[in-house]
């Protein structure tokens, strides 16, 4: 299959975790929110019951709270999205006799810390919600939550299609969601996300066959349009998708539970064009399938708010505060080396740090900093490349700098990279792994 070289390469980089972190997992379900990265169950060699806070700007993991009526049990290929300071939590649970009468919803309130009783209600007397299932998707679009397919006990693949109102917290099906032949049909393990109005669905299994098919769900007309293009990725299951500017990332899978691969493909809204994602020299990503994925940084966020760019020589400024990173990857060659293909990651003088200018002219610095006052002013030359506190050397902003920020208030400031989290193959009583991928027109 051609493969269109129209994206612009990434860097992946391996984050070590240490032993205060979630062993090793696949079949989780992971969300970001406000630049932490929640983690809640999934598999190891049996089905697990915790929950995880990871903070992308101390590197930290916290084990919160799974415990009590209205926490959920041990849960494997479930989905979790976040909306307005909530985490909901659906499907999942280990089929038994007695799963049928239990439900298989749950909230988390992240700002009181716990979770809280909410099993939702229906649109109208006769409709029904949503039963118990596996493998499905969960989208959030405005604020409705779209719930698609799934593997649902003795039923096999489902073709359901739900819709949760965050508002009033009641659940409709969707118009369609029992004709096959306008939409996706039966699905599960496929993946979803949401850009502007729209739900994108590719791939899953079609009861036992992988599929490579992908669909587009208007909520503005309700209806299913099936998108055919001649490139793209083969037949997937197990893969994950996350929203990237304009664009569609689509990150590991494979045509079976034996075959993961390591293909990152880049779906352009724009262009209607599929391009598999070239990886720079140094590090190249395990095959992973169901494993997690999760995007942080202004270009990660699915909303339709436009994003400012910052085309002055100052560094940004954010309610009259300097921004501290720069989201930029810059691969050197290594000459010393005596290869070409080889990447370093620079460190930076103060004249690279204003956005995508340089200064080259040290009084044209100075005059620079002049408008800047304190602490803004140090920072300028405390500038460096990369981020990640993993790697305090390549972010660019100073230990004073974090001590002095709020968790929150840094994460307004994050840089885009994506996180993939555990998957399989998994390695038995170890941390979880975990990879970061940079674009390098991020």
């Amino acid at each position: 299959m051609p493969v269109m070289s129209q994206s612009s390469p990434c860097l992946w980089t391996r984050l070590p975790q240490s032993s205060q972190s979630p062993r090793d997992r696949y079949k989780h379900a992971c969300c970001s929110y406000e630049g932490y990265v929640y983690i809640l169950g999934g598999r190891e060699n049996s089905c697990l019951r915790d929950f995880w806070r990871y903070s992308v700007v101390c590197n930290e993991w916290t084990e919160l709270s799974c415990t009590g009526d209205d926490a959920p049990e041990e849960l494997e290929e479930h989905t979790m999205v976040a909306h307005e300071g909530f985490l909901y939590v659906f499907g999942g649970m280990l089929d038994s006799a007695y799963t049928m009468w239990r439900s298989p919803f749950w909230v988390f309130d992240i700002g009181k810390n716990k979770w809280v009783h909410c099993k939702g209600k229906t649109s109208s007397p006769q409709t029904q919600m949503p039963t118990n299932r596996k493998g499905h998707s969960a989208v959030v679009l405005d604020s409705s939550m779209l719930l698609y397919g799934g593997f649902v006990d003795i039923k096999g693949s489902s073709q359901e299609f739900w819709c949760l109102d965050f508002d009033t917290m009641a659940w409709s099906l969707l118009n369609g969601s029992q004709q096959a032949s306008s939409g996706p049909g039966p699905r599960h393990s496929h993946s979803a996300m949401a850009h502007h109005s729209c739900m994108y669905l590719f791939g899953g299994l079609k009861g036992l066959r992988e599929q490579r098919d992908f669909w587009k769900w208007s909520t503005s007309s309700n209806t299913w349009s099936s998108l055919k293009t001649k490139s793209g990725p083969s037949k997937l299951m197990g893969h994950s998708a996350v929203a990237y500017k304009d664009s569609m990332l689509l990150f590991g899978g494979g045509e079976s539970q034996n075959s993961p691969n390591n293909c990152l493909w880049r779906y352009s809204f724009t262009s209607e064009s599929w391009g598999q994602v070239a990886t720079l020299p140094g590090f190249n990503p395990p095959g992973r399938i169901h494993h997690c994925c999760a995007g942080l940084g202004p270009s990660y966020k699915s909303s339709t708010s436009s994003l400012c760019c910052d085309s002055g020589l100052q560094p940004q400024l954010q309610e009259g505060r300097l921004r501290p990173f720069k989201n930029k990857c810059f691969p050197a060659p290594l000459t010393f080396l005596g290869s070409e293909g080889a990447i370093e990651l620079e460190t930076f003088s103060p004249d690279k740090c204003y956005s995508n200018k340089t200064l080259t002219n040290v009084a044209e610095l100075d005059k620079s900093k002049e408008s800047l006052t304190g602490k803004d002013a140090q920072r300028i030359g405390n500038c460096l490349t990369f981020q990640n506190k993993a790697f305090r050397k390549q972010w660019n902003c100073t230990e004073e700098d974090l001590l002095d920020e709020e968790d929150g208030e840094m994460s307004q400031h994050l840089p885009d990279l994506l996180l993939v989290l555990g998957g399989r193959p998994c390695t038995r009583h170890s941390p979880i792994t975990m990879w970061q991928m940079t674009l390098s027109d991020s």
